[in-house]
């Protein structure tokens, strides 16, 4: 089993910064993805950016240049570092694992930190 643990998120104005960190904790073996997801007011949960074992990124067109997702060495600690940010950025941000031990596929989300941006 694993437990993902988020930190960061709050409020921020318009054009500033926030840094959210998601540490997984427990059995983590075979390949893995962690991610980012948010999920706004009345709308759904989207993914906002990822990285595979291999680190390669992957980043939704509306954060693009001001989002940028990294992991510690041990790739067990995801980072998500904001700039820029924008009112429509606005929402409960999630962390995610997919653990790939061939031919299963397990998934882990934290609890969701809120993000707010003040116009």
């Amino acid at each position: 089993q694993v437990q993902l643990v988020e930190s960061g998120g709050g409020l921020v104005q318009a054009g500033g910064s926030l840094r959210l960190s998601c540490q997984a904790r427990g059995n983590i073996s075979g390949s893995h993805v962690m991610a980012w997801y948010r999920q706004g007011p009345g709308k759904e949960r989207e993914l906002v950016a990822s990285i595979r074992d291999n680190g390669n990124e992957h980043y939704a067109d509306s954060v693009k240049g001001r989002f940028t997702i990294s992991r510690d060495n041990a790739k067990t600690t995801v980072n998500l570092q904001m700039v820029n940010l924008k009112p429509e950025d606005t929402a409960v941000y999630y962390c995610n694992m997919v653990i790939i031990n061939w031919p299963q596929a397990e998934q882990y989300w934290g609890q969701g930190t809120q993000v707010t941006v003040s116009s």
